[in-house]
């Protein structure tokens, strides 16, 4: 997949939305692709935390004691959290199709972070709106 594909997707996340191209174009420089057969566990709840999963392709299911709580598809994402904290991840996430995710580690964002401090800016704003969502949905 070239650079500028990569980079568009990146920013299709909303996690990424609001970032400027070269934020944009660093994650997409320090972005690996990895492959998940169907029924991998891409990521495993309790696990260190240590990176931000974007599917581009296939599906995966978000699965937190025994119940699914989500569905993902291409566009969606996963690990946020840890990807800024590195604590235990707090679900499974299943791949139910082959899939492919586009991964960014902590390491790599936070050497980003500190040369383009405004690609943090821009992730705690949508985290922001993501904890608002799921408070509101509580209420």
């Amino acid at each position: 997949m070239e650079k500028d594909e990569i980079t568009a997707l990146i920013a299709k996340a909303p996690l990424f939305s609001r970032i400027s191209k070269k934020g944009l174009a660093a994650i997409a420089d320090k972005a690996v692709s990895k492959e998940f057969a169907a029924g991998t566990n891409i990521v495993s709840a309790g696990a260190t935390g240590t990176g931000f999963y974007l599917i581009l392709s296939g599906a995966a299911k978000v699965v937190r004691d025994g119940q699914v709580v989500a569905k993902l598809g291409a566009g969606d994402f996963f690990g946020e959290m840890s990807l800024l904290d590195g604590e235990p991840r707090s679900a499974d996430v299943v791949a139910t199709q082959d899939t492919v995710c586009l991964v960014i580690s902590m390491w790599a964002l936070k050497g980003i972070i500190a040369v383009i401090p405004d690609v943090a800016v821009h992730m705690l704003e949508e985290l922001v709106h993501r904890l608002r969502k799921t408070e509101n949905a509580l209420s």
